[in-house]
């Protein structure tokens, strides 16, 4: 039924994110599925560049990577079937342009419990719930 999962990982939280990686790496051994982590790292804001180091944006990139690879390894999928990539930008642009990208036919992805702010404002998980073009399971943490 499902032969490629994408699985957005917030770096900050890694446990709310638990619960979508467990679920996504169940159904990738069910159906044989790839699975792709993504981690979006947010743009430096312009007032803030002067006082960050030069190559602050390199710096995290490689730390969200090896934290990526960390949690990919601890996983419990097979190496073959699992891959990463860290992306820059707002979060459900660029997790829906990374489901596109790897033919994603199921975005697995974790929630918090929706606030006031959430409904007038509406989260990451709203965003792609609303546009992805593929499947999303979203799990409450």
């Amino acid at each position: 039924m499902f032969k490629s999962i994408l699985v957005p990982i917030d770096l900050s939280d890694t446990d709310l994110t638990k619960p979508a990686l467990d679920t996504a790496a169940t159904l990738a051994k069910t159906y044989d599925a790839t699975v792709r982590l993504i981690n979006v790292l947010q743009m430096t804001p312009v007032m803030l560049a002067e006082y960050v180091p030069a190559d602050f944006d390199i710096q995290q990139r490689q730390s969200s990577e090896q934290a990526l690879a960390i949690i990919a390894k601890e996983s419990g999928i097979d190496a073959a079937k699992i891959s990463t990539v860290v992306r820059q930008g707002g979060v459900y642009h660029e997790v829906l342009d990374e489901a596109t990208s790897v033919g994603a036919d199921l975005i697995v992805m974790t929630s918090h419990r929706p606030a006031m702010r959430t409904y007038f404002l509406g989260s990451n998980a709203g965003h792609v719930v609303r546009y992805a073009t593929c499947s999303v399971l979203v799990v409450r943490h």
